[in-house]
């Protein structure tokens, strides 16, 4: 799909993340943690926004939309975790609409945290979990030059149970750097 790119979350995204998601929840369901019903509201996505922004603010993580030509948000793109000092790394978590999936969208994104991650944020290491049996989300990883280090059983608690996940890495030093965006 042409034309979607990522910016950071606003405020504003609430109501269009509260009806993406609500039309992707049993597609989403399996990857995630299991959501309250207030998650699936505008509230309760204005009430995530203002956490991940607060984190964004401390230096934490960064909460990237995905959006698409028309500014509507079709998934989103997260770093979390950022470790300074010796460590200097993150996280990044994401998921795509289904009408959007398989369309090179997740990809993009990816390139776009990449960038922010190993250019913006000057991190050494970017870190990637996947479900064992998320061949998608593998896939997307390994095109943006992540290498499989890890198994990680009961890793993390993903629709209401303990499930072990492939873990993946991303060096700065190991690959070009990413394109930035002006």
């Amino acid at each position: 799909m042409t034309g979607t790119t990522t910016r950071l979350l606003r405020p504003d995204d609430a109501a269009g993340l509260a009806a993406v998601r609500t039309a992707n929840r049993a597609r989403l369901a399996p990857f995630e943690p299991r959501r309250s019903e207030a998650f699936y509201t505008e509230a309760g996505q204005r009430s995530t926004i203002d956490e991940r922004l607060a984190a964004h603010a401390e230096g934490r993580g960064v909460p990237l939309a995905i959006v698409d030509d028309g500014d509507g948000v079709v998934g989103e793109m997260t770093l979390s975790g950022v470790v300074r000092g010796a460590y200097q790394s993150a996280s990044v978590g994401y998921w795509v609409a289904e009408h959007v999936a398989g369309a090179g969208v997740a990809s993009a994104a990816l390139a776009d945290a990449q960038a922010i991650a190993f250019g913006t944020l000057g991190l050494h290491r970017l870190q990637g979990e996947t479900l064992v049996d998320n061949i998608a989300s593998q896939t997307v990883l390994e095109r943006a030059g992540f290498v499989r280090y890890g198994l990680a059983p009961d890793y993390l608690r993903i629709d209401g149970r303990w499930q072990a996940h492939v873990l993946y890495q991303c060096i700065a030093s190991a690959r070009p750097l990413p394109r930035v965006k002006e």
